[in-house]
């Protein structure tokens, strides 16, 4: 597609409605000054500051999909407990319905709490994180509700987009159900552990390291072995497109019958955090299958966008304008 179409396809997004069946992660950051050493221990003092919730995973490509412009029609579980609120308040804030997320009270929301500690007026870095998962997947009960209100609000999308990073709101059985309920509308996932589970969908977008966990083989800077995994799941998957992220090394692109497209980082390589990159790109390359790009071009979008929030910190967003600014660029 040329540069006009493209800024086409993005200001088409506001036009479409995008359902997001995903694993609701809240990131906390905790933000500190260092204080002293402890007298207990070697270890550092911090004087907390501040803290705040941000969406993270699946809820991170839903508020990537909505701050890129597309209404959003989120499908998942949270806890009754502080993150699960705090989730629930922030799509309200941003304007994304709730109506397809479940509260309950057996169920504890995934929190990803990162500690960041610096000095009065100096930066901030990541020292500790603490992760918090639920002790069990949620009820039979629970996973009934989601699938019947995924496949209810299908009928209303434009694409689909199944996140999954294996507490039990996003599989790949569902995902087949949606396919069929999506009446021709592009379905993607990205899925941290169970990426090769899911068969016929529209496309995936796996990192580097989820293709070579699949084949246990490292990858690297081998771009053959590259080619034979990137094929050979494309093949077991049954995709029309898979886009594998390689981080500083960019993406490549494979469909069948054409030639793998490697696409160089959008910006510098130096990256400021690539917390949630991965789910900025699923977000802006479904969109943009939605909006009509073909496979390629949606992948250059999404390279634009990974690329904006990697210069942000912590779990960002990138927007329709950044796009069509990088675009310009």
């Amino acid at each position: 597609m040329s540069r006009r179409a493209l800024q086409k396809v993005v200001l088409g997004f506001r036009r479409q409605t995008i359902l997001a069946v995903a694993d609701l992660v809240a990131d906390e950051f905790v933000f500190g000054e260092i204080a002293r050493v402890s007298r207990e221990a070697p270890v550092l003092i911090l004087k907390r500051r501040e803290s705040r919730y941000v969406p993270g995973g699946g809820a991170n490509a839903i508020y990537n999909l909505r701050a890129l412009g597309a209404n959003v029609l989120p499908v998942g579980i949270v806890g009754d407990d502080a993150a699960g609120r705090a989730l629930i308040a922030a799509f309200e804030a941003a304007g994304i319905s709730t109506e397809g997320i479940l509260t309950d009270a057996q169920f504890s929301t995934t929190t990803k709490t990162r500690i960041l500690a610096g000095t009065i007026h100096g930066s901030r870095q990541q020292v500790l994180r603490i992760d918090s998962e639920p002790q069990h997947s949620p009820s039979v009960e629970s996973r009934r509700w989601i699938e019947k209100t995924a496949e209810r609000l299908a009928k209303q999308a434009s694409g689909v987009l199944v996140s999954d990073y294996g507490y039990g709101a996003a599989t790949p059985a569902l995902a087949s159900r949606l396919r069929s309920r999506a009446k021709g509308a592009p379905v993607t996932v990205d899925s941290r552990y169970d990426i090769a589970r899911y068969r016929g969908l529209s496309a995936a977008t796996p990192n580097e390291a989820e293709v070579e966990a699949v084949f246990s083989k490292r990858i690297g800077t081998n771009l053959a072995t590259l080619e034979r995994c990137g094929r050979a799941l494309l093949r077991r998957m049954k995709l029309q497109a898979l886009l594998v992220t390689r981080g500083r090394d960019g993406m490549a692109l494979f469909e069948p019958g054409a030639a793998t497209r490697h696409i160089p980082i959008h910006g510098g390589s130096e990256n400021t955090d690539v917390t949630g990159a991965g789910d900025t790109v699923i977000a802006a390359f479904t969109l943009s299958l939605a909006a009509g790009a073909d496979f390629s071009s949606a992948a250059r979008l999404a390279n634009y966008a990974g690329g904006i929030v990697v210069m942000k910190p912590g779990t960002a967003t990138a927007s329709s304008d950044e796009l069509l600014d990088a675009m310009s660029q």
